[in-house]
């Protein structure tokens, strides 16, 4: 009988917004994972700004929080809008906190992303930035397949349930090739 290991993904949204779409999609995502993989959401949202002269009297508990949940997930989703191109605020913050960190938790730690946004191009700017800063701090990310939702608000309900079919399967072929994915990076790094 040949059965599956179980991985604990851990969910990080770059937007803070109650009513977030990038949040509908991270949770539409744990809802189509394979069964093997089990997604718990964790906040960025009560991180302070990133200061040496903070760090320097002492990380912040909401920094060492996060650090120790990166450190315990075997893997990272990531749902990151789009802000003025790029990756937005809150979450190249939460980044720089943990970077500081003497151990650092991105280390050889498996990673997915996907974006939503109001716009037909999806955050593909956004996605490519935040690939680039987290590869510089060791993380190794499914290149494929790629997934970015544009023109958000025609793929979700009102009350922010992911409703476009099309977008549905392209969640559900990341998080089956991520489930691959991450077992040959626990193997490959083991």
């Amino acid at each position: 009988m040949n059965t599956k290991a179980s991985y604990e993904v851990l969910g990080i949204c770059g937007s803070l917004r109650q009513k977030s779409f990038n949040m509908a999609a991270l949770k539409a995502a744990g809802e189509l994972m394979p069964p093997s993989l089990k997604l718990r959401i964790t906040s960025i949202a009560e991180l302070p700004m990133y200061n040496a002269d903070v760090q320097e009297k002492g990380f912040p508990p909401s920094a060492t929080r996060l650090r120790d949940e990166i450190l315990a997930a075997d893997a990272l989703l990531f749902a990151c809008p789009e802000n003025n191109w790029s990756v937005p605020a809150c979450l190249k913050n939460a980044i720089d906190w943990m970077s500081r960190f003497e151990q650092q938790p991105f280390q050889n730690k498996p990673a997915a992303l996907f974006s939503a946004t109001g716009g037909p191009v999806g955050g593909a700017r956004a996605q490519y930035d935040l690939r680039r800063i987290l590869s510089g701090l060791g993380v190794v990310w499914l290149a494929r397949p790629e997934v970015f939702i544009g023109n958000e608000r025609s793929k979700f309900s009102p009350d922010l349930k992911l409703t476009d079919e099309t977008t549905r399967k392209f969640l559900t072929d990341q998080m089956a090739a991520f489930e691959d994915w991450i077992g040959r990076m626990k193997r490959a790094f083991a």
